[in-house]
């Protein structure tokens, strides 16, 4: 059986299948990337519930596999050259698994690139963008009486989802083919009209594109399931 007592964080998450991929995360835009990818691709993992609203990303055990305190954050114990390793940062974790897998990333080196700067773009773009709309819109920001911090995020998340939009215009996924590219945007997008409730806000019926493939991502069984790999959606 594979010893994972090297791994602080396994201390207070015990791992009781350590020959499998352990996840630790939450049902947020972020956390879900790496439950549908796991869904995905079929790997066996084991998934352990950080309540980040009871600061436990913020423990020490938690800090020592990710010093910056977010989730998602996963140990493969059968990591390259069949040791144990530990990553954080959802996109660094969907490149991981896509290589480990060869799976849900173009074979040909220039589709490959353009997949990961489609991903590059959510981290970028999408997540901090759409994040902080929801703040202003949802969470605390809402009781600001200045709506402009508001509106400056509402513009620009309109403008991202133009791009999307206009990448998609004739084809079914960001590249063609269902790839990390779409992984990594889909609870995003999913959560600023659910969850944020902004869809109005940012005129997301303008974006036909945007919502039809939507519609595609949340069809494939792996990514329902991998929406509540936590027990919470």
């Amino acid at each position: 059986m594979t010893d994972l007592s090297a791994f602080p964080i396994t201390r207070r998450w015990p791992a009781t299948q350590p020959d499998r991929i352990q996840l630790y995360s939450l049902n947020t835009p972020n956390g879900v990337k790496v439950g549908i990818m796991l869904e995905e691709t079929g790997l066996p993992y084991e998934p352990h519930l950080i309540d980040i609203g009871k600061d436990e990303s913020w423990t020490p055990e938690f800090l020592s596999l990710n010093p910056n305190g977010k989730i998602p954050a996963i140990i493969d114990p059968n990591g390259p050259g069949g040791q144990p390793i530990g990553l954080f940062e959802s996109g660094a974790i969907l490149l991981y698994l896509a290589d480990k897998t060869g799976r849900f990333i173009p074979a040909d080196p220039v589709g490959r690139w353009q997949a990961i700067q489609w991903v590059m773009f959510q981290m970028g773009g999408v997540g901090p963008m759409f994040g902080q709309l929801g703040f202003f819109a949802k969470f605390a920001g809402k009781d600001i009486e200045d709506k402009r911090p508001r509106d400056r995020y509402a513009k620009e998340s309109r403008r991202l989802l133009g791009v999307l939009d206009k990448q998609l215009q004739g084809r079914d996924w960001i590249v063609g083919e269902y790839s990390i590219a779409d992984i990594a945007s889909l609870g995003w997008v999913r959560n600023l009209v659910g969850f944020y409730d902004v869809g109005e806000l940012v005129g997301f019926d303008d974006f036909a594109n945007v919502k039809a493939w939507v519609e595609r991502g949340l069809a494939r069984p792996a990514v329902q399931r991998g929406l509540e790999v936590t027990g919470r959606g």
